[in-house]
């Protein structure tokens, strides 16, 4: 349910926000916070950032013939070459799922679970022939870990001034977003980066007390508090700006701590990292209601995966965890009965090589992606699932694919189960008119 202006103050004034520090005007701000587009529904997205660059065609691999041929010549002694680890995908029988994905494969079979193919940065459709001539539509700053983050987080090439497309997405569904709809628990970063709304950060293990109203009454905390007040209070331009913020993010994070207390305890997760991020996304979705926020986007990270070195050993361990953390989430969201409500997805900066530099992979271009959630069209692989063999037509040197699904047809297939109108995912993702197929189809 809706909070009222009064249960909203209380929960503030609860969490130790004084009501002698709320101007009348910075009332009036916390007021707009209720008066937000109201939805029939409920629907959320969560991003699985997997930093690095996963190697992610060694998730899917070929089972027989001349598929796994070439995919045991280009891919050496980070090929896993004992079939019967492997778990078939039943409607692509010849291919295999990697072992150490096995907590997917239930999901996959069940139907919660989808794998997206042959994705990565374009500005239009590209050839081997596009690349070689350089054609002007080719993206810029191939293969830089940065510059790719951000091209996947923008939804279009970097610019001056940017923001991103989990930021517009809300903007074009809210005049005002919800501090709710739009949480990071890994930071600050380029997707949810908007002209109207940013993240609200939360630790992984959830959010954190503002220190000057949580310490012991020393002398420091009373200095804190007091000059909280004065900029609070203060009517100089400047002050104020900074004041209304600091006096609106207390009241946000104490609103938070508030709702985030009456959330019944969930299925067990793991203790590594992913898992508690996601641990705290479902306290979040849980605690919802009291929020009010109809649609929320959660943006957290899995990092590790630049493995030049030590691949045959670090990327088992970091899949087997990621699929691990798929489904403990999973399984909190059917236990909350949201799961068509909630679409979890991954990103990462770019696929790697099929070539191996001797304990490793580069930096690539294509790769593959998972998509998991109740309104998921699951047990299947959308986009093209690229062969791995060298020199073949999508290879643009050493193993680098060329993508054959852009990450604006990935991403606006998501912003489309999220509301947006197709005039709405073209204003999105301006690249995203030069495609034919403009979304896939995995969402229901």
């Amino acid at each position: 349910m809706d909070m009222d202006r009064r249960t909203f103050l209380s929960l503030c004034i609860k969490g130790g926000v004084s009501a002698a520090m709320l101007t009348s005007t910075q009332l009036s701000a916390m007021q707009s916070l209720l008066n937000q587009q109201h939805y029939n529904d409920y629907k959320a997205l969560v991003c699985i950032f997997l930093l690095g660059g996963n190697d992610s065609m060694n998730m899917l691999l070929p089972m027989s013939g001349q598929d796994k041929a070439d995919y045991l010549a280009s891919r050496q002694n980070l090929a896993i070459v004992d079939p019967v680890r492997l778990s078939p995908i039943s409607t692509l029988p010849e291919t295999g799922l990697n072992p150490a994905l096995a907590p997917l494969h239930e999901l996959f079979n069940a139907g919660d679970l989808a794998f997206v193919g042959g994705v990565g940065t374009l500005s239009a459709p590209t050839s081997l022939d596009d690349y070689i001539n350089k054609r002007s539509h080719i993206p810029s700053h191939l293969f830089s870990h940065n510059d790719q983050q951000a091209r996947w987080m923008h939804g279009k090439e970097k610019q001056s001034i940017n923001t991103g497309w989990g930021a517009r997405m809300l903007e074009l569904l809210e005049d005002q977003p919800h501090f709710a709809s739009n949480i990071s628990l890994a930071g600050t970063n380029p997707w949810q980066i908007g002209s109207k709304t940013s993240a609200f950060a939360m630790s992984r293990t959830g959010q954190a007390n503002i220190s000057a109203f949580s310490g012991t009454n020393t002398r420091a905390v009373q200095l804190e508090q007091s000059v909280m007040r004065q900029l609070a209070a203060s009517q100089k331009r400047m002050a104020k700006v900074y004041g209304d913020g600091l006096t609106q993010g207390i009241a946000n994070s104490q609103a938070m701590n508030a709702s985030l207390e009456n959330v019944a305890p969930l299925p067990d997760f793991g203790e590594g990292r992913l898992s508690q991020q996601l641990q705290t996304v479902a306290r979040v979705i849980a605690s919802q209601s009291q929020q009010g926020a109809g649609r929320q986007i959660f943006y957290v990270t899995m990092g590790g995966f630049d493995t030049h070195d030590e691949q045959v050993t670090k990327h088992p361990e970091l899949l087997a965890e990621l699929a691990t953390s798929f489904s403990e989430f999973n399984q909190a969201m059917v236990s909350l009965g949201v799961s068509d409500q909630v679409t979890s997805f991954t990103m990462s900066d770019f696929g790697r090589t099929l070539s191996s530099n001797g304990d490793g992979t580069d930096h690539g271009w294509a790769g593959n992606q998972i998509v998991m959630g109740g309104a998921v069209k699951g047990q299947d692989i959308y986009g093209a699932l690229l062969p791995q063999r060298l020199d073949s037509e999508f290879d643009v040197k050493g193993g680098r694919l060329i993508p054959q699904v852009s990450t604006d047809q990935y991403s606006a297939t998501l912003a489309k189960w999220f509301g947006l109108s197709a005039g709405e995912l073209n204003e999105l993702f301006p690249s995203l008119s030069r495609f034919d197929q403009q979304t896939l189809n995995f969402m229901t």
